[in-house]
């Protein structure tokens, strides 16, 4: 089993006042774009981590078996709580997990399924991160035995902090799209089409 943490808990506080994930980008709430991609994704699970504005992010979203809502109670200390809220819902049975941010509606079925088989297939690497161009970008796969690790994460620092620490144990897949980029931090980041 795989299962998806997807960090849906952030305030949005580069967007002018507006919770960019219950804006609508392209006729779809920004956050149902990532949603919908999983749902059809070779992942089990999918764990929603929730904080800013909670019950309004939970009412608009996509409803489905994979899924599954947690509240961060500790949202507005970054990042780092979302990944610990997240972790404490994956399964024991789990040999792996993506890290994932509600924010980047563009990555496609095909990379999550690629960061999948590679958690499954590649031995002896516990991290596996996309590549385009030889830049890194998101969802990062983690085997379950790295658990330990992310759960000493503090504050902001997101997967690329454990990242630089653990170089060795890094697998990196080459995908061909520069989606692993793009999150939706700004107004004008919706105008794109």
């Amino acid at each position: 089993m795989i299962s998806s943490i997807l960090l849906a808990a952030g305030q949005s506080k580069r967007m002018s006042g507006d919770n960019k994930l219950i804006k609508k980008y392209n006729k779809k709430y920004l956050i149902n774009h990532i949603i919908g991609t999983l749902i059809k994704s070779n992942v089990n699970k999918i764990i929603v981590v929730l904080g800013f504005q909670s019950s309004k992010v939970k009412k608009i979203t996509v409803k489905n078996k994979k899924i599954n809502f947690v509240f961060n109670k500790n949202y507005k200390s970054g990042m780092a709580s979302s990944i610990k809220t997240g972790l404490k819902r994956v399964s024991k049975k789990n040999i792996g997990f993506l890290i994932i941010q509600a924010d980047m509606p563009l990555i496609s079925k095909n990379i999550i399924n690629s960061i999948c088989y590679a958690i499954k297939n590649i031995r002896k690497k516990e991290i596996i991160a996309p590549i385009y161009k030889r830049k890194m970008g998101n969802p990062i796969g983690f085997k379950s035995s790295m658990t330990k690790i992310l759960n000493k994460t503090k504050g902001d620092s997101g997967a690329k902090k454990i990242i630089k620490r653990n170089k060795k144990n890094l697998s990196l897949i080459k995908v061909n799209s520069k989606s692993i980029f793009k999150d939706f931090n700004t107004q004008k980041d919706f105008l794109l089409k």
